[in-house]
């Protein structure tokens, strides 16, 4: 979440000054913690894997990556079909989609919606690549949100102030060496760097610092997303349970392994010297009443382990609305209208995420136009509209079906838009009455060609019934 200030209290947006800035970068820090957590559970560094039991030898490390899967999913889910921009009548925003294009806008936003799974927030940033001495691309850069932060006014509207991106240094020998802070503001950048180790005191530069610095974006250049509200990442919550689900595996292989090590106990008799491996006992005495030679094991419910497994699966599936793709609940033959209902969890999370991405997309958008427009490129993003369509199974036959069974009750530019994919409705319509003015058009020119072969037809047989009354009309004088 972006930090809040009062905008009065700042001079200058582009120069903040240090003090400001030291206190800024020290809350981050207090965030850093949490973000390297969700990161490592995401990389599957959970901490089954540092678990140890010194009393016996037998300690299975399982981890199973629950959140992975969930932010993976969630990212397939919403950026599987690229976002589509459309422009509204009269307007143009070409040079924008065509700079999407260029930089292959669709593999970065898969980035940026796996960030915002897995932390809860994620920020980029457009930058110009210089092609030559008179040529310039726009680029997109996603920031780690570990060291970025964006900073707002405290109004209801949060309007940005500036943005700050810290970038660790090593030295040749991969030692620490301090940060590269930059800040940029409504119109230029400006660094700091620090002296050597990580300390993040901006007050401590090295010599030659700050530089300074204009950019033409228009505006501050960082671009922040929120997963939600709360900022949270899609599995934060589930931390708990995945933690529960590898300590049970992991006790069930370590059980597994000391069942193999059993304990041989005998009752009423001695077995002399050592055991080796694969030697069998012989010359024992009778099994007499009060002798016995067994194994020492540990009774393993599997039964009663497999549920304990199965509820908690459940359970992280349920509190995050993703669910089992596995679980034979999701058969291949169940109707389009049956999976909705079964994915209805999933479709109102993915509801809420869109509804928090539009804003920064809105904001990418802007800064795009700017830059455009510098360019002398004609653009306007006025009601823009930003189409999200998650990539979800549909069952077509049913979607035409509702299509055909509407028609005449509900406006066909309305039921088109129950098509999966980007299609415009208010196209498709035009598109549907051009063919079917066509199909008009043949029609006729069938049944003229028809009519003219039939007046044809009928012409001919006129006047051979015609010939033949003359010759009928000659023959009768001839017997006169």
């Amino acid at each position: 979440m972006a930090f809040k200030i009062d905008a009065t209290l700042l001079d200058d947006p582009d120069n903040p000054p240090l003090e400001l800035l030291r206190y800024l970068i020290t809350e981050q820090q207090q965030r850093i913690s949490r973000f390297n957590t969700l990161h490592d559970y995401y990389q599957g560094k959970h901490d089954i894997l540092n678990r140890s039991f010194t009393s016996t030898k037998h300690d299975a490390h399982i981890m199973v990556n629950h959140a992975k899967y969930i932010t993976d999913m969630l990212t397939g889910m919403i950026m599987g079909n690229p976002i589509v921009y459309v422009a509204q009548d009269g307007k143009s925003i070409d040079a924008i989609t065509d700079a999407f294009s260029r930089m292959n806008i669709t593999a970065h936003d898969t980035k940026l919606e796996q960030n915002l799974s897995c932390y809860g927030v994620a920020y980029e940033m457009p930058y110009l690549h210089v092609v030559n001495e008179s040529k310039t691309e726009e680029r997109m850069a996603i920031l780690d949100p570990r060291y970025t932060f964006l900073v707002t006014d405290d109004t209801e509207d949060a309007q940005p102030l500036f943005g700050v991106y810290l970038v660790p240094k090593k030295d040749l020998e991969g030692s620490e060496a301090g940060y590269l802070v930059t800040v940029y503001g409504p119109t230029k950048q400006t660094q700091y760097r620090t002296f050597w180790g990580y300390n993040l005191d901006v007050g401590n530069l090295k010599p030659g610092y700050p530089q300074s610095s204009p950019h033409r974006w228009g505006d501050v250049p960082i671009i922040e997303y929120l997963n939600n509200d709360d900022e949270q990442g899609d599995f934060e919550q589930q931390i708990s349970l995945v933690d529960a689900y590898n300590s049970l595996q992991s006790d069930r292989v370590s059980d597994k392994d000391a069942f193999v090590d059993a304990v041989l106990l005998g009752y009423g008799t001695a077995i002399e010297g050592k055991l080796e491996k694969g030697q069998m006992l012989d010359g024992l005495p009778p099994k007499n009443e009060g002798t016995s030679i067994e194994w020492l094991t540990k009774t393993l419910d599997e039964t009663a382990t497999q549920t304990l497994a199965d509820s908690i699966t459940n359970d992280i599936h349920e509190m995050s609305n993703v669910p089992n793709m596995n679980d034979k609940d999701f058969a291949g033959n169940i109707s389009g209208e049956a999976m909705k209902y079964k994915l209805f969890g999933l479709l109102n999370l993915i509801s809420i995420k869109e509804q928090a991405l539009m804003i920064g997309l809105r904001r990418r958008l802007a800064l795009m136009q700017n830059m455009m427009r510098i360019k002398s490129q004609d653009v306007d993003i006025t009601d823009v509209k930003i189409q999200i369509t998650p990539n979800i199974p549909v069952n077509m036959s049913d979607t035409i079906a509702n299509i055909k069974n509407a028609d005449g009750i509900i406006p066909r530019v309305m039921t088109y838009g129950w098509l999966p994919g980007n299609y415009d409705p208010a196209k498709m319509t035009e598109l549907m009455q051009e063919q079917t003015k066509q199909q008009l058009q043949n029609q006729k020119s069938v049944l003229g060609d028809e009519s003219t072969a039939n007046t044809d037809d009928e012409q001919e047989d006129y006047r051979n019934d015609s010939s033949n009354d003359d010759r009928n009309k000659i023959d009768k004088n001839s017997r006169a």
